[in-house]
């Protein structure tokens, strides 16, 4: 093979590593952060507990356990500790050297607001504004290894409108639409690429600079099933869009920004259910099923209308059991624990830190009065060690990532 001809090969597997690792990043970042009580208590038993309005984002059926309009509103932060540690990193020019540690995790900010409004004994209607996928991470501007670091930051709103049925004591049924609004900021950049680039296409600029958005609409079905006033279970799906974003967008030095990059993001499904034993305490249990399977390849639309890369992702499953003590009638203490497997499988990327983790979850309500509380949730998530190998035919990376996290929130819920 001609020099010319690996050269050309090189710079399309370049092409697709950078395209590839950021939509993956885009799209695959599940946010558990629809309300501070479920966060204090790893969200076990969301989709049926209906403690307040929230419980409308994981279970439209839920909504049917309300006999009188409830609100809530709050906000979650998710404070990252992201890792990129013992990195080796080849240039074009096949010198390796070490790097120094990256810390690349931030705060991020998750508000919410539910409210469900009974019809009669029969409808109820609800809807909400909150987030279902969202991060960010930024290495140094001077990173060696910018091609496979730089900036990512990605955010999306979930607009839902729902309504549910009760048939009859023991049955309920709901279901919605989402809007779900996206946008995503992605920077990756590397001088020596991009002036190997140039000298063969003739044009220069970052390898990866977009700024853009998108719509998409979704829908949700669930369902109660009431055994009796202390034992209930809940079962819910959820249809995630494609979302097509548009937006300012350079590509190897080209202008795409005419081209649509799709965006694909996972259904999802879960089971909870809620026990409670005596006056003071209940446990609860939740299994969440996670479609990240669906991302297996990245698609454009437009004049390159073409597939950058197959990649190979797994569902995820989330895994969560607690129990709330209701102290008195001022005071409700609440924990839990959850696992949670992670989306990546055999490609992993030092920009998309994952991994299978786990959440050691606590939190409270304080009843202000009969009608209105304060709730309080607090979580630490706990990743693991995970080795990261990228390469694009030009350059290539060896590192550890870690990623571990702070969740905290707050929340007001009153009934009238």
């Amino acid at each position: 093979m001609n020099k010319k001809r690996l050269f050309s090969q090189s710079l399309i597997a370049a092409a697709i590593t950078l395209a590839a690792s950021q939509q993956a990043l885009a799209a695959g970042f599940q946010l558990n952060a629809q309300s501070a009580t479920g966060l204090g208590r790893a969200f076990a038993g969301d989709a049926v507990i209906a403690d307040n309005a929230s419980a409308m984002s994981r279970n439209a059926a839920a909504m049917s356990l309300f006999n009188a309009p409830a609100i809530s509103l709050g906000i979650n932060a998710i404070d990252t500790d992201i890792e990129v540690k013992n990195a080796n990193y080849t240039n074009v020019f096949g010198q390796t050297s070490s790097l120094d540690n990256q810390q690349i995790g931030d705060t991020s900010y998750a508000p919410n607001i539910f409210y469900i409004h009974p019809i009669n004994e029969k409808w109820t209607v609800g809807t909400g504004i909150y987030s279902n996928f969202g991060t960010k991470t930024e290495f140094s501007s001077n990173y060696p290894a910018s091609e496979y670091g730089g900036m990512t930051d990605v955010k999306s709103v979930n607009f839902a409108l729902s309504t549910s049925y009760r048939i009859n004591q023991q049955w309920s049924v709901g279901g919605g639409l989402d809007i779900i609004y996206g946008e995503g900021k992605l920077q990756r950049s590397n001088e020596t690429l991009e002036n190997l680039i140039a000298l063969k296409t003739g044009k220069k600029g970052k390898l990866l600079d977009v700024d853009a958005n998108g719509v998409g609409v979704g829908w949700n079905i669930g369902t109660v099933y009431e055994l009796n006033e202390n034992n209930r279970f809940g079962l819910s799906y959820r249809y995630s869009p494609e979302l097509e974003t548009e937006g300012d967008m350079t590509y190897m030095g080209n202008d795409i920004s005419n081209d649509k990059l799709i965006m694909p993001l996972p259904d999802m499904a879960e089971f909870s259910g809620f026990h409670k034993l005596n006056d003071l305490f209940a446990v609860h249990y939740s299994v969440q099923w996670i479609g990240w399977s669906a991302f297996d390849k990245l698609e454009t639309e437009g004049n390159a209308n073409a597939t950058l890369n197959t990649y190979e992702w797994q569902d995820g499953w989330h895994y969560a059991i607690g129990g709330t003590y209701y102290l008195n009638n001022d005071w409700t203490l609440r924990a839990g624990y959850m696992y949670d497997t992670s989306a990546q499988d055999e490609i992993t990327s030092i920009s998309v830190p994952d991994s299978d983790r786990q959440w050691f979850s606590g939190g409270f309500t304080y009843h202000i009065s009969a009608k209105s509380n304060i709730d309080f949730g607090l979580t630490y998530l706990l990743g693991k060690d995970v080795a990261v190998s990228e390469t694009n035919g030009l350059t290539s990376i060896q590192a550890t990532t870690r990623a571990n996290a702070w969740l905290y929130g707050i929340q007001y819920s009153r009934s009238f």
